[in-house]
């Protein structure tokens, strides 16, 4: 891993060490005692994939994101549908349904012209999916060997059609924990190119935007209390997110939580815990335990989200844990990743 020390407006005594990536405890530190301070304000104390803002009488809301994976092409991806489907479904955990993107680009002196209209193309075929427009952007160049290729920055708006709001703080005791999906496959996917790794069967990146299982559940009138989409960090780190902001403990099971075998043979060899490796195309949805067996069957109606189960349950507790059943019967705290397993993988 590569280990940056980030010389910091902090007291003498005090240094913030960052691993290259996000979703862990010391990126939540580096919010904590830098960005927050600096600008601080309502939408941001939410902690959320994005801001809900209001404009005369519209609700909106609005995300932004930086891309810097490598390889730029892996199975099943590109780092152009990354940039696009992460900023729609940071704006489908809000509740809100895109309708617009910027796209800026750093490009790296030397970058083949044939690659950079490949990542363009996929951009492009990602964002019809989405039924968005790509409406402004930028582009910078840097000198070669100051860049990695290619970085994206995204930032998206949409209008918010949820009912009531969508986030941790409506997280309630007894909520039905519901994850989407076989988590861990994009983290695997990107490592396996990456590092000219051969698994016994083939893994790809679950990149997919998840916008139409999201509306479906409001349409469906299902009462949504928060949406968490599982990138940087996994389950494992978006989970303790939740459960900070809502002070309650989140119980999940093992055995539920769906992980292919593929996924599960990759890190076993390599002695990672998918709990904490990236996902790009799936969420939590956190409802009222007598709403979940619908939610279900709304969810497993879309293909993006076919794999949904009812992975665990909210506990009123003053210590804000995630907390693991295992396989085997015991109990283990999912604590909030400490650095980054998979560098540079979004």
């Amino acid at each position: 891993m590569t280990i940056l020390s980030c010389p910091l407006p902090l007291p003498a005594t005090e240094r913030i060490v960052l691993a290259h990536g996000g979703g862990g405890r010391l990126t939540n530190q580096l919010i904590e005692s830098v960005f927050l301070p600096a600008f601080r304000n309502s939408a941001l104390e939410s902690r959320h994939d994005g801001a809900v803002l209001s404009a005369r009488g519209v609700q909106l809301a609005m995300t932004t994101d930086t891309y810097i994976v490598q390889p730029l092409v892996f199975p099943g991806g590109t780092i152009g549908d990354l940039a696009v489907n992460g900023t729609v479904n940071d704006l489908a955990m809000c509740g809100a349904q895109p309708i617009a993107l910027s796209a800026g680009f750093v490009l790296e002196e030397g970058l083949s012209l044939n690659t950079l209209h490949a990542i363009v193309a996929s951009m492009r075929d990602a964002a019809r999916l989405s039924n968005v427009s790509v409406v402004t952007g930028d582009t910078k160049v840097l000198d070669k060997g100051r860049g990695d290729g290619l970085f994206i920055n995204t930032a998206g708006i949409g209008v918010v059609v949820a009912p009531d709001p969508v986030g941790a703080s409506a997280v309630r005791p007894g909520d039905a924990v519901i994850v989407s999906g076989d988590i861990g496959s994009h983290g695997i996917a990107v490592l396996s190119v990456r590092e000219g790794l051969e698994f016994d069967g083939e893994v790809r990146s679950d990149t997919a935007p998840v916008w139409s299982a999201v509306e479906s559940l409001f349409n469906a009138g299902i009462e949504v209390h928060c949406l968490r989409d599982l990138t940087r960090g996994g389950l494992s780190s978006a989970l303790n997110e939740i459960a900070s902001v809502a002070r309650l403990n989140i119980e999940v099971e093992e055995n539920l939580v769906p992980v292919s075998d593929v996924v599960r043979g990759a890190c076993e060899l390599l002695g990672l815990d998918p709990f904490y490796v990236a996902n790009e195309g799936r969420f939590v949805a956190f409802v009222p335990e007598y709403a979940a067996t619908h939610a279900l069957e709304v969810l497993r109606s879309h293909p993006v989200a076919s794999g949904a189960v009812h992975a665990g349950t909210v506990h009123e507790a003053p210590s804000a844990l995630v907390t693991l059943r295992t396989r085997v019967g015991g109990n283990r705290v999912l604590d909030m990743l400490s650095g980054e397993q998979l560098p540079r993988i979004c």
